[in-house]
C-alpha cells in the first residue's frame, strides 16, 4: 500500500533548489536583523525557561517522535521525514505567534536565536541519532549514504551565516536593518510559500490517495510537539507567559530546512516532502488557533494537563 510514497521522487530542478536555498537564506537573514545581542543576554538571566526551551525542542520532541513513530509505524519514508522535521530548529513565525498569544516575546526571540545557531550542530546530529534508532529508516539511510558533513554545512551555509551577517548589520546600522527586515520578512516567506506550493502539486496524486493518512500523521506530529513545550513548561513550573512561549517555540518547526535537506540529499523522496510539506502549512494553522485562543482567554480560565 505504501510502496507508491517509499519509492516516489519529487521532481525539483537544481535552479528550483538554489532558489529555495536562497530564500530560506533571506527568511533568516530578515529575522537575525531584529536580533540583539541583548536577546542572548536574556539567556544567562532567565536561565531557566531557556533550558526548559532547549530541552523540550531538542530531546523531548525527537523522544516523542520516536514512540509515535513505533506506534502508528508509517512507511519508513514518512518516518525518515518526522525524524527530520522533529531534528529541525523551532520556525520563525513562532516570535509572532507568541506575540500575539500574549506570551513571552524576550524567551521567543532568544530561544529561535539559539535554537537555530544550535541547530547547526544539533540537526544533523539529532537526525542521525533517532533515525537511527528505529530499524526501517535505519536501514533506509544505509541505502542511502548519507553525508552527515555536508548537511552541517548546509545548514551552516543557509542558517548560520544568515544569521552572524544580520546581526552584524543590525548592530553597525540599526536603523537600515529595522527598515530592510520589514520588506525581507513577507517577500521571503511568499517566496517560501510558493516552493511548498510547487511541491504538492509535483505530487499532487500521490497527496490525493493519501491525504487522509498524511493528515492524521502530521496532526498527530504537530500535537506531540505543541505537547512537548507545555509539558515541559508545567514540569518545570513556568508561568502561563514562558508556557505559552514553550509550547509555540516547539510546535513551530523549520520545515523549510527540512525540505532543503529533503531535495538536496534525499532526491526529494515522496514520503519525505510531502511530510514536510504538509508540515508547512499545517504548524501555521495550528500555531494561529493556539494564539488566538490564548489571546482571548484570561490565565485563570486556562486549564492545565498537570493541576491537580
Amino acid at each position: 500500500m505504501y510502496e507508491a510514497l517509499d519509492s516516489s521522487k519529487l521532481n525539483f530542478n537544481q535552479d528550483s533548489l538554489l532558489l529555495l536555498n536562497i530564500s530560506l537564506a533571506i527568511i533568516m537573514f530578515g529575522v537575525s536583523l531584529g536580533l540583539k545581542s541583548s536577546d542572548f543576554r536574556y539567556i544567562f538571566q532567565n536561565p531557566k525557561s531557556f533550558g526548559l526551551g532547549i530541552l523540550s525542542q531538542f530531546f523531548f520532541l525527537p523522544l516523542l517522535t520516536l514512540i509515535l513513530i513505533n506506534i502508528i509505524s508509517p512507511p519508513p519514508s514518512v518516518a525518515l521525514g518526522m525524524f527530520l522535521v522533529a531534528a529541525c530548529p523551532g520556525g520563525n513565525v513562532s516570535n509572532f505567534m507568541t506575540h500575539l498569544a500574549k506570551g513571552n516575546t524576550a524567551l521567543s526571540v532568544s530561544l529561535t536565536a539559539f535554537s537555530t545557531a544550535l541547530s547547526i550542530f544539533l540537526t544533523p546530529f539529532n537526525f542521525a541519532l533517532w533515525a537511527g534508532l528505529y530499524h526501517p529508516t535505519a536501514n533506509l539511510l544505509k541505502d542511502i549514504s548519507l553525508s552527515y558533513f555536508e548537511v552541517f554545512q548546509t545548514v551552516a551555509l543557509i542558517l548560520g551565516i544568515p544569521l552572524l551577517v544580520g546581526m552584524y548589520i543590525n548592530s553597525r546600522y540599526p536603523t537600515w536593518a529595522s527598515k530592510a527586515t520589514r520588506i525581507l520578512k513577507p517577500i521571503s516567506i511568499l517566496i517560501f510559500a510558493g516552493f511548498v506550493i510547487i511541491a504538492f502539486l509535483g505530487n499532487f496524486n500521490l497527496f490525493l490517495k493519501f491525504i487522509g493518512l498524511i493528515f492524521l500523521w502530521v496532526l498527530g506530529h504537530n500535537f506531540i510537539a505543541l505537547l512537548s513545550g507545555y509539558a515541559m513548561a508545567k514540569i518545570g513550573g513556568l508561568n502561563l507567559a514562558d508556557t505559552k512561549t514553550l509550547t509555540i517555540e516547539t510546535g513551530i518547526q523549520n520545515s523549510g530546512l527540512a525540505l532543503v535537506l529533503i531535495f538536496t540529499y534525499f532526491d526529494g523522496m515522496g514520503g519525505m516532502a510531502i511530510i514536510a510539506a504538509w508540515w508547512g502549512i499545517w504548524h501555521i494553522i495550528s500555531g494561529m488557533t493556539i494564539a488566538t485562543i490564548w489571546m482571548r482567554f484570561p490565565s485563570s480560565n486556562i486549564p492545565s494537563l498537570f493541576e491537580k
